[in-house]
């Protein structure tokens, strides 16, 4: 069986993510046969895996992520239980790797004793072929109303005995006090699973901090692992966490505008991330109650979790009728999984997947009608785009049948299957495929048919060197052969 060794946080959005991620580079360069774990995960950003029995499913793409740093490929045992937030209150709920039903918060509170089982399957899965586990928590430790059926915590930890190290952002402030804290009201069992701390996202002389590290260990006892600059580095890495989206909601002056409405259930938002990387290429994400900017060239509709509920809400919001306006001054439009299907004519739901409403009215800027059918398609992808006269590559993780005469115009074939929609004049389309953008060739014609010229730079090799470089930032930073000398 593998050691293991688990990064909890003080709260969510501290930087754990990343930390695994450079943790597990780390440890591949040394020859360590690593594999990356997150026992319970909640994240509308989904990642294609295999799986054991049925050749793919999904995971949630922090763990894509974490076993693209560990060159290996991603598995549904890195992530048994995934949440994809469908309502304010519910979410569909992911077993490995295969939709399993959909819970309200406190159904799923109960559930949680019988998918520990799912999770220590996995886990032993997982062990079997590896030398060294690094483990990412969910939230906090600290949230004890909830730790009589936590799976993603300490719940886990205790269960499969791992130890474990606090992460701390000083870049949110009182970070003393948060991993003080999280040591006081902790239950003396779990409290004696955690070997130390790390102080995450620092800015400036890092000697700045050295009363505060002695602080920390003072009132907790735990030694100190070090603390981490900020990375700036991580920005070319995948989000996952929608809370990310408040930091993208911003501007700047480049060649080509392009505006990205934050769905209230938006979904796979890091297809985008090889038009951030663009030089010549301005993405801002539009949050609600911000109308779609009228100077952008291009408006792309992300994916969606729950595709009815974000229809009414782009009307809400009156992103309906700016768009419209968008597209009547030859403004170009992509729709993207979810948001391809919000482009059509009708989106019907027979089976109430969504539990909402059984059809709605689409933005009618595509001749397309989409059916949501209960089985999900879940692989990944390669075809051509005879459009742009290009090779992708990239993954499908939808619900949903769509036909109409716009798809007599594919944007993409996939397995010299047609997908996707064109209009008539070619501003306006829409693909199931995710990751349309990572494609090198694909995005440099599309961005020449907007008056811009793209990069060569091939994405994936981008987020390759983000990893070497956030590893090698670690290894000067933080005492990465402790860390590792802690796991059992």
């Amino acid at each position: 069986m593998a050691k293991a060794i688990m990064l909890q946080g003080t709260g969510s959005d501290v930087g754990k993510t990343v930390l695994v991620a450079g943790l597990c580079r780390a440890a591949m360069r040394r020859g360590i046969r690593v594999a990356p774990f997150k026992p319970q995960n909640m994240s509308n950003n989904a990642a294609v895996a295999a799986h054991p029995d049925r050749g793919s499913g999904e995971i949630g793409r922090a763990q894509w992520l974490q076993a693209l740093a560990c060159g290996i490929r991603p598995t549904v045992d890195m992530n048994p239980v995934l949440l994809k937030p469908q309502s304010d209150i519910g979410a569909q709920v992911v077993v490995h790797g295969r939709v399993a039903g959909e819970a309200g918060a406190r159904d799923y509170q109960n559930l949680k004793g019988r998918l520990l089982g799912a999770v220590m399957e996995s886990w032993s899965r997982l062990s079997a072929g590896a030398d060294l586990i690094v483990v990412e928590g969910a939230g906090s430790p600290a949230e004890i109303n909830l730790r009589d059926r936590d799976i993603a915590n300490m719940g886990f930890a205790t269960e499969a005995d791992v130890p474990v190290v606090l992460v701390g952002d000083i870049d949110r402030g009182g970070v003393i006090a948060a991993i003080a804290g999280t040591h006081l009201i902790l239950p003396e069992a779990d409290r004696d699973m955690i070997e130390g701390f790390l102080i995450n996202k620092f800015r400036g002389d890092l000697s700045l901090f050295d009363d505060g590290l002695a602080a920390i260990t003072r009132f907790t006892g735990w030694r100190s692992f070090g603390v981490v600059p900020w990375l700036r580095e991580a920005a070319l890495l995948p989000s996952e966490d929608s809370v990310v989206l408040d930091r993208l909601a911003r501007g700047g002056d480049k060649a080509l505008k392009v505006a990205v409405p934050m769905l209230p259930r938006i979904a796979n938002f890091d297809d985008l991330d090889p038009l951030k990387a663009e030089p010549e290429v301005e993405v801002i994400f539009v949050p609600p109650g911000s109308r779609l900017p009228s100077d952008a060239s291009l408006v792309v509709i992300p994916g969606s979790k729950a595709t009815i509920t974000d229809l009414a809400s782009f009307r809400a919001l009156g992103w309906a009728d700016d768009l419209a306006a968008h597209a009547a001054r030859g403004g170009h439009v992509v729709g993207l999984c979810g948001g391809y299907q919000l482009l059509g004519t009708s989106v019907s739901d027979p089976h109430r997947i969504e539990g909402g409403k059984e059809r709605a009215e689409g933005l009618r800027l595509l001749d397309i009608e989409t059916v949501l059918e209960p089985e999900k398609t879940v692989g990944e992808a390669d075809g051509f785009s005879l459009a742009f006269d290009a090779a992708v590559h990239g993954y499908e993780i939808h619900l949903g049948r769509t036909d109409g005469p716009d798809c007599a115009r594919p944007l993409v074939e996939i397995g010299g299957r047609p997908d996707g929609a064109m209009s008539g004049n070619g501003r306006i389309m829409g693909t199931y495929l995710h990751g349309l953008f990572s494609s090198t060739a694909f995005r440099r014609a599309f961005l020449a048919r907007l008056g811009v010229e793209g990069g060569a730079f091939d994405h994936r090799r981008k987020v390759e060197e983000a990893l070497d470089a956030i590893a090698d930032h670690l290894e000067r930073s933080i005492d990465v052969d402790g860390l590792l000398a802690v796991a059992r």
